[in-house]
C-alpha cells in the first residue's frame, strides 16, 4: 500500500473533492483522511503526474518529501483540533502533537518554525481565532461558551488575543462581520 500526503487538504469538501479526482482518474483508495490518502497499490509514474496536475488544478499539492509531510500533518493535526473536534476537553498541544507525530515536540517546533516560518503556537492562535470568527458569525454562542468551547481561560484573555491577531475586538467584529474570515489554507 502506497500513501500520499496531500496540501491544503482542510475541510470535509477536501477529502470530497480529492475522492471524486481520484476516482475521475480510476485510482482505488482504501482510506481517505484530512491530508493522507492510503492506496491500494502503487501507482505508476504516469498516474502519480496525472493526480498531481488534476489535484493542483482544484487547489491542492502531493507533498513528496519528508519535512514537507511532517508540516502538513501538524497543520492537519491543529486544524483537527480547533475546527473539527467537538468536545470541550482541554487538552495540552505539545503532547497532542508528540503523541499523533511520534516526535519530540521541540524536534516539531524547530522543523515547523524553519520551514513555515511561524512558530506552531502562532498558527494555533491563528486557527483559533478563525474559529472564533466563525463562531461570532454564527451567532449562536455568547463569547463565553466560545472561550469555553476553545479552551481559553478567561473571555478576557480570548478578547485580547483576538484583538491582538485582527485588531478588532469581538463585539466590534460582530458587528462588521462581512468579509473578515479567511479560508483555512490562507491562515
Amino acid at each position: 500500500m502506497d500513501k500520499l500526503f496531500i496540501k491544503n487538504m482542510v475541510c470535509d469538501r477536501c477529502i470530497m473533492v480529492v475522492q471524486n479526482e481520484m476516482d475521475k482518474l480510476g485510482i482505488p483508495i482504501s482510506n481517505i483522511k484530512l491530508g493522507e490518502v492510503t492506496l491500494n497499490h502503487n501507482l505508476s509514474d504516469k498516474k502519480r503526474t496525472a493526480l498531481d496536475n488534476a489535484l493542483t488544478n482544484v487547489g491542492f499539492e502531493l507533498i513528496d518529501d519528508r519535512k514537507s509531510r511532517i508540516i502538513e500533518q501538524i497543520k492537519t493535526v491543529i486544524i483537527e483540533l480547533v475546527h473539527h473536534r467537538e468536545s470541550d476537553n482541554k487538552y495540552n498541544l505539545s503532547d497532542v502533537l508528540s503523541h499523533a507525530l511520534n516526535h519530540d515536540y521541540s524536534y516539531l517546533s524547530n522543523l515547523f518554525s524553519e520551514v513555515g516560518g511561524i512558530t506552531i503556537e502562532k498558527y494555533f492562535i491563528a486557527q483559533k481565532i478563525e474559529k472564533v470568527k466563525e463562531l461570532l458569525v454564527y451567532d449562536e454562542l455568547t463569547l463565553s461558551e466560545i472561550a469555553y468551547r476553545l479552551n481559553y481561560s478567561s473571555v478576557a484573555y480570548l478578547s485580547n488575543q483576538f484583538k491582538k491577531v485582527t485588531g478588532l475586538t469581538p463585539s466590534h467584529f460582530k458587528k462588521i462581520k462581512e468579509d473578515k474570515r479567511k479560508p483555512l489554507d490562507k491562515v
